[in-house]
């Protein structure tokens, strides 16, 4: 057991899952800054109060299904964020599609040249 826990230490994924979490952590304020502080006013400008706290509050006082809707709203314009920040990310990572087919044509001009050769 303790060879197999070595193992899965040392495959690298450990090292990918530590770095991510502690990139998230980093990039948590960030996000949430970018959603309590811009867009949550934005949909207060538009529909009015932001907050949906207090409705569907039970008797009691202490339960409110608004408060269940305000995190879930809260969740999805975060994961909305991340997702515009991921796709901002992967579009200045990709190759462009030109350098692309450059390399796609140097490598059928190599092989072309390479079967003249053996043809000779």
């Amino acid at each position: 057991m303790i060879q197999e826990f070595k193992d899965f230490i040392n495959r690298g994924n450990v090292i990918d899952l530590a770095v991510a979490v502690v990139l998230a952590a980093a990039f948590t304020p960030i996000v949430t800054a970018i959603v309590d502080r811009v867009i949550m006013p934005l949909i207060g400008m538009i529909f009015g109060q932001p907050n949906f706290d207090n409705i569907g509050s039970f008797a009691d006082g202490e339960g409110s299904i608004g408060a269940v809707i305000t995190a879930l709203v809260s969740f999805l314009l975060i994961a909305f964020a991340v997702f515009l920040v991921v796709k901002a990310y992967n579009r200045m990572q990709r190759p462009k599609v030109d350098e692309v087919l450059e390399a796609e044509e140097v490598v059928l001009l190599r092989e072309i040249r390479d079967s003249l050769r053996a043809s000779r």
